[in-house]
This record gives C-alpha cells, structure tokens and sequence, in this order.
C-alpha cells in the first residue's frame, strides 16, 4: 500500500504533490494507459507540456482513471515560439482544448530563450491567464536566477514554482538556494538521471542495499528530502508504484551528504545550458 503523498505549499496558496508522473514521450492510446495506470497507483500530479505532443493523451488518461479532476493536479507548459503575448493566451486555450480540461492546475513557460528577449511578455500572459482562470498557479522551468530576477522586477509576480534539471550528478544547490530565497518551489526533470549511470553508482547502490530500496527509490527520496517536488517517468504499473513507495524509509545525513557528493559542474544530461538552449 502507497503511503498518501505529501504536498508542499506554494507562494499563492495553492499546494502541490510532493512527487508527480512525468509523461514525455508517452503518446496516444499507450500514453494514455500510462497515465491511467499511475493515476490509479497513486499519482495525483501529473506533468506534460505543449511541445511533448501528448496533452490529448494526458486527458485521455485522466478520463479512464476514473478519479475526479479535482483530486488531481495537471501541468502543462507554453513552448518558445509562442511567447509573445496574444500566441501565449491563444496556446494555453489550445492546450486545454487538447487534453479537453476547464483548467490547468500548474502552466509554466518551458525554456526562457534568453536570446529571442520575450520571455516577460510571456510571464504576463501568464499572469492574466491565471486572472481568467484557464490556470490555478503560474511558474516557469528552466529559468536562470538572473531571467526570475527580472520577471519578478518587471511584473511583480514571482513564480509559484520552477522546473530545472535536477538530479545526483547535477543537483543545482546554489539555484536551489536562490529558490528558496525568493519563496519559488523547485521541481526536478529527469529527476533519476540516465537509468545506466544511476545503476552502476556504487555509493546510491549501497545506500539503497542498506535500505532494501531500489536506487530509483533511494534518489527519489534524496529529492523529497532537499526539498524538490518530482517528476520520474515511467510507463510499468509496477515501477510506477515502485516510485512512490519512498515515505517509509529516512536516508540519513551522511547518506545525503555522500548523494550530495555525486555532483559535478559538467553534470547536465544533455547540455541543455538555459543561458543558451533554444527549443520552440
């Protein structure tokens, strides 16, 4: 039996599993299977975006769970070639047409794109979409400290959450910080890293032989403990479960410690630097 997942609170009141279902290339009639099946696993968060082309899936899989919408939290996010203005309030009403839904629970601008300059044109489409309540709560993912320093100077808004790469080898403690000094929530993509590097780590090995956990379970926990909400995919109804059977066990601080020593400066998974990444 899954323990309830917690929730954390976010800057706007609104709150937030403290893991949730990350569904990137799960596509038609299979995605949707996947979503139903970790929804009825236990999964109350569930997390797409415009460009993973599945949003239609997402909804699919929320209708066959059979839970009601209001028990569950949907995120989707806005892609960088509709960051001006009208395009973004015009892509958030596509998206929701989509996965056929009155709301979006979290919506979020999925790369800055530094270079094209119109992420704060976006921001304030997202501010007035949660004002028309398409969305419940507004952050960003991807966001560099200095491109959250300035929507929050230009706007006056500071997002409820951002959405970074986070995970043992890459494990962004000084963004973390600045979140935590702005009252912004972080939440990991790719929170297990490459399954193939994971496995063969022989420090998360033995910290989860310690606590006949399985390494995903033992990383999972690690981020629960720092303080970040997580996204891990999966398609198999039993890892699904796998993935959160994490609140029955504690790592110590020296086990955090030794995770936190995984972690390198080169340690993104695919060079994918916000300063510079463009994806539209």
């Amino acid at each position: 039996m899954v323990k309830a997942i917690p929730e954390v609170s976010l800057n706007d009141g609104t709150t937030l599993p403290v893991t949730g279902l990350g569904t990137y290339g799960l596509w038609g009639n299979a995605g949707a299977n996947a979503v139903s099946s970790g929804i009825n696993a236990g999964y109350r968060l569930i997390d797409t975006a415009y460009n993973y082309e599945n949003e239609g899936a997402v909804g699919e899989g929320i209708r066959r769970s059979g839970i009601s919408r209001d028990e569950l939290w949907v995120t989707s996010k806005l892609p960088g070639r509709y960051h001006t203005y009208d395009k973004a309030m015009v892509a958030i009403q596509e998206s929701l047409y989509r996965s056929q839904l009155d709301y979006f629970d979290l919506y979020l601008i999925h790369w800055p794109l530094p270079k094209e300059d119109v992420y704060v044109e976006a921001w304030q489409a997202l501010i007035d979409a949660q004002k028309w309540g398409l969305v419940r709560s507004i952050g960003v993912s991807n966001f560099l400290p200095e491109h959250l320093e300035r929507i929050i100077k230009e706007t006056g808004v500071t997002p409820s959450l951002n959405q970074v790469e986070l995970h043992p080898f890459f494990n962004q403690e000084r963004q973390r910080n600045v979140h935590a000094e702005l009252g912004i929530q972080t939440q990991s993509w790719s929170p297990i890293a490459k399954a193939k590097d994971i496995l063969s780590n022989d420090t998360i090995s033995q910290i989860a032989d310690a606590h006949h956990k399985t390494i995903a379970q033992v990383v999972l926990r690690w981020q629960y403990q720092i303080g970040s909400v997580s996204i891990p995919r999966s398609t198999s109804p039993e890892r699904q479960r796998e993935n959160l059977a994490i609140f029955d066990f504690e790592l110590s601080d020296s086990e955090m410690a030794a995770i936190a020593a995984l972690s390198r400066p080169d340690g993104r998974l695919f060079d994918m630097d916000p300063a510079t990444h463009e994806e539209f």
